[in-house]
């Protein structure tokens, strides 16, 4: 049996530390994993506000075509703004599975956001505060325009699709899993994990959303 691939896709503004624990388990599961790099992200984060939406999106293209070449059909995860990359890429390769994790159909609920900032700075959290503040108001108008312009995707996707959802994530607001089970018309399965907040790859519970995707990896059609 062959070895099955994975590529996993970050969020805006983060970098593959968001998917790599995510990564980590499918390896030990014996997977082959590979976590794209955006353009502006990561180590390259200080070009973020260079970057047009439309680089970040030829990126993943790049790495999905490398591993079309290599391996045929692929897994593909998709985190938050990488959600959506991730469905126009599930409708151009040859993807066999998708999991869309916290996936930014309806993003920045104002409410559940100053909530969990509070948290954040009463616990002397600074981090979040550090990155609001750094990223550019140039690439957020790029991801809206993502946004904007991947978002009908999702009504051509045709693999089967898994949905993840943290009901707590202060980011992307919950509705946005509803969203994607109407819009999908392929074959969908929807979890929901009632503590997870944003960056549901790093929470406590994270290993409950590995064994999930696992799972639903596991599955030969």
């Amino acid at each position: 049996m062959a070895q099955q691939v994975c590529l996993l896709i970050h969020g805006f503004s983060g970098g593959p530390h968001e998917v790599e624990p995510l990564a980590r388990h499918l390896e030990r599961e014996g997977y082959r994993t590979r976590v794209a790099i955006l353009p502006g992200h990561g180590p390259d984060r200080a070009n973020l506000g260079k970057v047009r939406w439309r680089e970040w999106v030829d990126e993943a293209c790049a790495e999905a075509a490398k591993l079309q070449e290599e391996a045929g059909m692929f897994d593909l995860v998709g985190f938050s703004m990488g959600g959506l990359i991730a469905a126009y890429l599930a409708n151009r390769y040859s993807v066999r599975r998708l999991v869309l994790l916290n996936a930014a159909v309806y993003y920045l609920s104002p409410t559940r956001f100053v909530r969990d900032l509070a948290e954040r700075l009463s616990r002397r959290d600074l981090l979040v505060l550090s990155r609001i503040s750094s990223t550019p108001l140039q690439a957020v108008r790029q991801f809206m325009q993502l946004v904007r312009n991947l978002k009908p995707e999702f009504g051509s996707i045709s693999v089967p699709t898994l949905i993840v959802q943290g009901q707590q994530d202060p980011v992307v607001h919950p509705r946005s899993a509803n969203y994607l089970y109407s819009a999908i018309p392929g074959e969908k399965a929807v979890r929901l994990y009632p503590q997870a907040r944003h960056l549901i790859c790093l929470e406590p519970g994270a290993e409950l959303v590995f064994r999930d995707v696992s799972r639903f990896l596991a599955c030969r059609d």
